[in-house]
């Protein structure tokens, strides 16, 4: 069980010194999944971003770790004792994604030329290959022998298309389980990345993203601004399959209470200023859509 622990987490604005986070603690375990909600400038985005090591922000007090067991990654029989805790905040947002921290954005890019299928390929044998890396060091003989071998023995259009460690067939393979189990339509996979896409396919997209690079912890930044009901529950369902199925664990930031009804949370948190202000189960989401955060504001300020 794999866990992201955020420990007393001030931040600010990279560029600015405009202080946005103000002593944040959190805690997500796999197979967990959290409800962060707030209003805007809350800092509910600023958090999914430090977690993920975003450089818009500096984080200037505080921790945030990561927590392994030996058994979280399928395929590394046990992950080594010296590397089952992390300090996310000495690593590189590649290095936080390849020991399995995803970030959803809430506003995914639009690639032309690069299909849905070469884009997930290329970024799951990325993190295998940094992941393995991390986690017992670089084989020095190895990437001599890779150099010397470097070139190709026929056509260069041939020589690429299976590298790294999963090959194209085992990967078409994994795709189409992942979409089978998101019920996506297959023909998805070959379009350019978000290109065209609508807004829900896009979110769609993310889980579908999430499930193939299996996070330990994944964030999820508003994946349910401006879905429809139908692309609501795509998406809801996409979600309550990676911990189901794959056991991770979910920090779902949301305005809104409506997701919550087809993902429920184990824990809500409610974050005003910069800090996590209320926490509870699902029924405090419901509440929240009753009476709004002014009713939070009153709680929190009378009894301090």
């Amino acid at each position: 069980m794999a866990t992201i622990e955020l420990k007393n987490v001030h931040a600010e604005v990279a560029e600015g010194d405009e202080q946005i986070l103000h002593g944040v603690d959190l805690e997500v375990k796999s197979g967990e999944i959290h409800a962060l909600m707030g209003p805007n400038g809350s800092g509910k985005s600023t958090t999914s971003k430090v977690i993920a090591g975003h450089p818009a922000y500096d984080v200037t007090e505080g921790d945030i770790l990561l927590h392994l067991e030996a058994d979280d990654f399928d395929g590394i029989d046990e992950i080594p004792e010296s590397a089952r805790t992390w300090d996310l905040l000495e690593l590189e947002p590649n290095e936080r994604a390849a020991l399995g921290v995803f970030l959803a954005f809430q506003y995914p890019a639009e690639i032309e030329g690069v299909t849905m299928t070469n884009f997930l390929r290329t970024a799951l044998n990325a993190k295998l290959e940094e992941r393995d890396e991390l986690l017992f060091g670089e084989d020095e003989d190895e990437d001599e022998d890779d150099e010397a071998d470097a070139g190709y023995e026929t056509s260069p259009m041939e020589g690429p298309a299976d590298e790294g460690e999963v090959g194209v067939a085992e990967f078409q393979q994994l795709l189409s389980e992942k979409m089978e189990l998101l019920d996506m339509d297959a023909r998805f996979a070959q379009r350019y990345l978000n290109a065209g896409f609508s807004g829900g396919e896009k979110k769609q997209n993310e889980v579908l993203q999430a499930a193939i690079l299996e996070p330990t912890i994944a964030v999820l930044d508003e994946i349910d601004s401006g879905l429809d009901i139908d692309r609501l529950q795509d998406v809801a369902d996409g979600i309550n399959a990676l911990r189901d199925e794959q056991g991770t664990g979910v920090l779902q930031i949301t305005h809104y209470q409506r997701i919550l009804d087809y993902v429920e949370p184990d824990t809500v948190h409610i974050m005003l200023d910069g800090e996590i202000a209320m926490e509870g189960g699902p029924e405090l989401a419901e509440k929240l859509e009753d009476k709004g955060y002014d009713w939070v504001r009153e709680q929190v300020y009378n009894a301090a």
